[in-house]
């Protein structure tokens, strides 16, 4: 038996783990929905893809930039088309200074106040909070929603994603630097990184550059932390969920199934409510600490 097939063989190995809480092109599916259990995404770019993988160097280690759609583009589309359903119907209602009626509304409502006043306010400042609160409002619940998403059978969360969370951290970062520039000039925002510090003249040429590059490191790895930190509790509570699973498949062979497949859904169950309060969470701690480099960069001090 080849390596290969092994791998399919095996349910616990780390490549079959890895590749359910993986973006694909194609989703994974009931084989009585799907034909060999997959629902192939369509290509609307297929003959530009073909042509840059031809043209591709097979000695180059990244992949060439191919165009194709995959599963956690789609799921990020979903994402979006359903933030904006309710949130265009809820301003709609509201518009006009009535307030929210219904369960729904109070809801979505009850969680908007909630970060503008325990995280934008708090982080950014009463005067500035209230100009940055459409893109922290968009921020949680773009995240929040994927990682919902990411709890459906058969879907997935975009937020397991290296590219989304990344994305998503740098425009953070851009709202910081646009915002700290706006509020205190193109010169006076990046001086401000560097503390004030009374040093002798030859040892401030030496000290002031060094500390400058360091803070401007500092800054960007901030964010950068910010998104491998959405990433990574995201991708490990799937991954869980996944090992979980497969313990049912793993021994389904041996007179030990009827002990741990119970043990196993009932792990699983248990583990997927606590990834629905994950999901609440890591949107939270994204969108606060979003809204804190933001008002960092227009309140140094």
């Amino acid at each position: 038996m080849s390596s290969e097939t092994g791998h399919h063989d095996d349910p616990l190995h780390p490549e079959h783990l890895f590749g359910h809480v993986q973006d694909a092109h194609h989703f994974e599916l009931p084989h009585a929905v799907a034909n060999e259990g997959k629902l192939h995404i369509w290509q609307p770019f297929e003959p530009f893809v073909d042509e840059v993988l031809l043209q591709a160097d097979p000695d180059y280690h990244l992949a060439p930039f191919d165009l194709r759609v995959s599963k956690f583009m789609v799921l990020e589309v979903v994402a979006a088309i359903v933030l904006i359903f309710f949130f265009i119907g809820l301003a709609r209602k509201i518009s006009d200074g009535t307030p929210a009626r219904g369960k729904l509304a109070n809801m979505l409502e009850s969680m908007l106040v909630f970060i503008r006043d325990e995280v934008a306010r708090p982080a950014i400042g009463r005067e500035d909070a209230d100009r940055f609160l459409p893109f922290l409002w968009t921020m949680f619940f773009f995240v929040l929603i994927c990682n919902l998403i990411g709890l459906v059978p058969w879907a997935g969360s975009a937020t397991g994603a290296l590219g989304t969370t990344f994305t998503l951290a740098m425009m953070t970062f851009g709202v910081v630097l646009t915002a700290g520039m706006r509020k205190m000039g193109l010169i006076g925002f990046w001086k401000s990184l560097v503390p004030h510090m009374d040093l002798p003249f030859v040892l401030a040429i030496f000290l002031l550059p060094m500390i400058f590059l360091i803070e401007v490191a500092g800054l960007l790895i901030k964010h950068v932390v910010l998104a491998v930190r959405l990433l990574a509790n995201m991708v490990a509570g799937h991954l869980v969920l996944a090992v979980l699973l497969a313990f049912i498949l793993a021994s389904s062979h041996h007179i030990a199934f009827l002990g741990v497949a119970p043990a196993a859904v009932a792990g699983a169950s248990a583990l997927t409510l606590l990834e629905l309060l994950v999901a609440f969470l890591q949107a939270y701690i994204f969108t606060f600490l979003s809204a804190l480099f933001i008002g960092t960069a227009i309140h140094p001090h």
